[in-house]
């Protein structure tokens, strides 16, 4: 098992009574010791669950294949014809709606692929959108295939950086799951970690609030949010959850080793039964009168400081 060091704070944690929660069997996991070594948390690595598990990891798995989905909207269109061309089953235009800068990309990228273009009716296409701004183009695509928590984790060893997930609770609004996936994507997240069951799947309306983002980022699917947390723990992470009632500032904890950022749903937050598998709780402080922010929001600001303590804060 990897030791993930000491816990990363800049002064006192929250301690939620004066003491840290047990971890799960009674037991502290182990928090290693030595020199921090210019930011480093300790040692962090996937570990290799593979053969020890067999069946009951296709027990537990929560990846695989959704339905065949409609992605709408000119960018998220275009992210899923640059990405994933070989999944795209078609292209619908309404015709004489779409510019013709962006008509001239979407037929040649349609045509270098292969791709049968249908013209439709908007009332056709409305359909298809399910009411969504469609801008004229919806694509249809197999379904979404959804990355294991094992391959996020390869993604972060293969990056050379330390892993930065974020896992979402609950979170069942199709725009807030599509800004957020936006943002781990703009903020260097290396994956995505949503529930199989009671929260939102990646649809066309997420694809169309990710700005198609969806088509470039890797997100898990798991069965149970509390056990992912354990694995990630297990691989060397350090779990943080965005709690409105926290006493640390999340300025005060230090963000920039191998993390598992934890965002529940809007007005709910992350359910107690998650946060006790937390390591830490963050609170983002504010000044207005309103006590909460927007999940989606929340999630941003949280991305936002770890780049920012991590030096990756992205310049264009």
């Amino acid at each position: 098992m990897a030791a993930r060091g000491e816990r990363p704070s800049r002064g006192r944690g929250d301690t939620r009574g004066g003491e840290r929660r047990e971890r799960s069997g009674g037991e502290r996991r182990e928090r290693g010791g030595g020199e921090r070594g210019g930011r480093e948390r300790g040692e962090y690595r996937a570990s290799e669950r593979e053969e020890s598990r067999g069946a009951e990891r296709e027990e537990r798995r929560g990846g695989g294949e959704s339905q065949a989905r409609f992605v709408y909207g000119v960018n998220p269109v275009l992210e899923a014809l640059r990405a994933k061309p070989d999944e795209v089953d078609r292209l619908y235009l309404v015709e004489g709606q779409l510019g013709a800068r962006a008509a001239g990309e979407l037929l040649s990228r349609a045509r270098d692929a292969g791709i049968r273009v249908e013209k439709v009716t908007r009332e056709r296409m409305a359909s298809m959108s399910e009411g969504g701004v469609h801008q004229g183009v919806v694509v249809e695509l197999r379904g979404y295939r959804y990355a294991e928590l094992a391959d996020v984790l390869e993604a972060a060893k293969a990056s050379g950086q330390p892993p930065l997930v974020v896992v979402l609770d609950g979170i069942q609004d199709p725009h807030n799951l599509g800004a957020i996936i936006r943002s781990a994507n703009a903020l260097g997240a290396h994956g995505v970690v949503i529930a199989k069951d009671r929260a939102v799947q990646v649809t066309g309306t997420v694809a169309k609030a990710s700005a198609g983002a969806v088509e470039h980022t890797r997100i898990a699917r798991v069965v149970n949010v509390s056990r992912a947390l354990e694995e990630l723990k297990e691989a060397g992470l350090w779990v943080a959850a965005a709690d409105v009632d926290s006493k640390e500032p999340m300025w005060s904890a230090r963000l920039d080793g191998p993390l598992a950022l934890v965002v529940g749903a809007e007005g709910t937050g992350v359910r107690e039964g998650v946060l006790k598998h937390c390591d830490f709780r963050l609170r983002i402080p504010m000044a207005g009168q309103v006590g909460s922010l927007n999940a989606s929001v929340s999630a941003g600001i949280l991305l936002y400081e770890v780049a920012r303590q991590r030096g990756s804060t992205p310049v264009r």
